[in-house]
């Protein structure tokens, strides 16, 4: 392969790098945000539930009481499909760093390669170069003798 190919392969792999490392990030941001939610709707529910206790500690009606607990109900529903968001994301965060490290790999190993044929141009240039050197004491010495 040439380095050219080498070259461009290597554009191609380290863009589909990046690429994965924004959707891990992407993927990383919705999970903590989902946390924060479920933190919101946690600390939410238990202000609700304080009020409900200073309120009954005054006397409440059952009217007031039920709209109360059907609220904190809908607090806890809302808190579920948050932990349910949670572990979705919490899922996609691990497929897409699964992704990012196999691309990883892939562009570890077109740098490796890449270094490879680095290094086999270089000694054939020096060998090149020692050759011109050789050839060149080479007419030297005849040159001195003739």
């Amino acid at each position: 392969m040439s380095m050219k190919q080498l070259d461009t392969l290597y554009k191609y792999e380290n863009d589909r790098e990046q690429k994965a490392a924004q959707q891990l990030q992407m993927a990383e941001h919705d999970y903590q945000e989902n946390i924060m939610r479920l933190q919101s709707v946690s600390d939410y529910r238990l202000e609700y539930m304080k009020r409900l206790n200073q309120r009954s500690m005054a006397g409440i009606d059952s009217a007031t009481y039920r709209h109360f607990h059907a609220f904190v109900a809908k607090l806890d529903n809302a808190g579920e499909q948050v932990e349910i968001a949670i572990k979705q994301a919490k899922s996609l965060v691990e497929q897409r760093k699964a992704q990012w490290l196999s691309q990883r790999q892939k562009v570890q190993a077109v740098e490796h390669l890449r270094a490879k044929k680095l290094q086999v141009m270089k000694v054939k240039a020096e060998k090149q170069e020692q050759k011109m050197f050789d050839e060149m004491a080479t007419q030297q010495f005849i040159r001195r003798h003739a």
